[in-house]
């Protein structure tokens, strides 16, 4: 047995085992002392970095500040364009059955009324019949059967009127095409 417990005690040796855990096997391992000038540079090139960074933030928030107040009142706009709309409904019945001095009057006030919204920065679509159709201005409500193969996948007919805030679209063009 006392051969055994030698070669026991040969394989499993703790002093041996704390020899080789402490030089490292590997020389790539060891990391060389980092000199001044390489320390000045990375936290120069960090300071850079942080630098251009907080530019960009500022840039940023400036940025979003200005749309921010820019569209500010874009909900008070669109609550407007159904007075807009009650105005030009108001101006083609008068217009039928009214007489002149109340249209005149009904007219300079929709005009007043418009022209302090356009320098609010709403402004009409253009929309015309035979125009193309285009999904980024306009909302087909349905198709009817073109009255000439022309204005097939055409606009035939404008429902509503659409509106732009600073060239965003706040209300689309209600349209009829013709298939």
């Amino acid at each position: 047995m006392s051969e055994n417990e030698d070669i026991r005690d040969e394989q499993f040796n703790p002093e041996e085992d704390q020899l080789e855990n402490s030089t490292p096997e590997n020389p790539e391992e060891v990391t060389p002392t980092e000199t001044a000038e390489d320390l000045l540079a990375a936290e120069k090139d960090r300071y850079i970095r942080l630098f251009a960074e907080f530019e960009n933030y500022k840039k940023r928030t400036s940025k979003e500040k200005m749309e921010f107040f820019q569209y500010a009142n874009q909900d008070m706009m669109i609550a407007m364009l159904a007075i807009l709309d009650d105005f030009e409904r108001a101006l083609k019945e008068i217009a039928k059955n009214g007489n002149e001095a109340d249209l005149q009057g009904v007219e300079l006030i929709y005009q007043k009324f418009k022209n302090i919204l356009s320098e609010k920065g709403l402004k009409t679509m253009e929309v015309n019949i035979g125009d193309n159709f285009n999904v980024d201005f306009h909302e087909a409500i349905t198709q009817i059967p073109a009255p000439t193969p022309e204005l097939k996948g055409k606009i035939v007919d404008v429902i509503e009127t659409g509106y732009t805030l600073h060239e965003k679209v706040v209300r689309f063009a209600k349209v009829v095409i013709g298939n």
